[in-house]
């Protein structure tokens, strides 16, 4: 299982490369608090676990109980999220009027933002331990490659090479045709448009994949060998949805201030 460290330089390094992407609108105080909850959040129940040890007795099973339902991507969210967002707002004003950590744009985090970051934190702790735990046997990573096909090798079906090369294709051509050379540009409208266009494509190629495992008997293999369900599904939960509520927890736009177009 990952340590502190990885932890906390993967969750730093993307909060510096969002505040150099925004021009300081995801701050220091947004990168400390997705830092933090990246690291020692969920394992607040790892510590509670190892102090209950030592004192023993009920403690001890308190702690183990604890652990067991904090160290969750849910329930972490569910049991802490609204006391830690007020805690960390109240830190982060406290932090900005002692000039202890600058925020760019002066203004302390707010208990909404400190509340997607705290979902962030919890969300891209579990991306590493997902990966990287119980000798690469955790129930998710089980199920990520369960999605795949190993009995032998698998035949290549002329509807699935149908099916995914149009969506493939669509996806490629889609792009292409919304972000054309023309007169009329709308960086926000495209990158919106976009982005619809790939949840679709995703969400289609999700469908066919479930289809083919979960609902034609016997089964068959979607794409080849590939576990591209549990890939797709895995990157949706716990890379794209956390840096996704980092996005949302960004400061507003100054228009008076000097920013990189975003």
């Amino acid at each position: 299982m990952p340590g502190p460290g990885p932890h906390m330089m993967y969750a730093m390094g993307s909060g510096l490369a969002l505040t150099s992407l925004t021009n300081g609108r995801f701050s220091p105080h947004h990168t400390l608090t997705y830092t933090i909850n990246a690291f020692f959040g969920p394992d607040i129940g790892s510590f509670s676990e190892w102090l209950g040890s030592l004192l023993g007795g009920s403690a001890q099973s308190l702690g183990s109980n604890l652990a067991d339902y904090i160290h969750d991507p849910f329930y972490y969210i569910l049991i802490l999220g609204f006391p830690l967002c007020v805690l960390y707002s109240w830190v982060s004003k406290l932090l900005l009027q002692r000039k202890v950590l600058d925020s760019v744009s002066g203004a302390s985090l707010s208990r909404r933002q400190c509340f997607f970051l705290v979902s962030a934190g919890c969300l891209s702790h579990f991306f590493l331990d997902h990966l990287f735990e119980e000798n690469g046997h955790s129930t998710t990573y089980t199920w990520i490659l369960s999605t795949g096909w190993w009995k032998n090798r698998a035949p290549v079906n002329p509807d699935a090479v149908v099916v995914v090369g149009f969506l493939c294709t669509c996806l490629l051509g889609g792009f292409v045709y919304i972000n054309r050379v023309s007169s009329v540009k709308s960086i926000q409208k495209q990158s919106y448009q976009s982005l619809n266009l790939m949840l679709i494509i995703v969400s289609l190629y999700c469908l066919w994949c479930a289809s083919q495992i979960y609902w034609v008997n016997p089964r068959r293999p979607a794409v080849g060998e590939e576990a591209d369900l549990g890939v797709l599904v895995f990157l949706a939960a716990y890379f794209f949805l956390p840096h996704g509520l980092c996005i949302m927890s960004l400061n507003p736009r100054h228009h008076d201030a000097e920013e990189l177009p975003l």
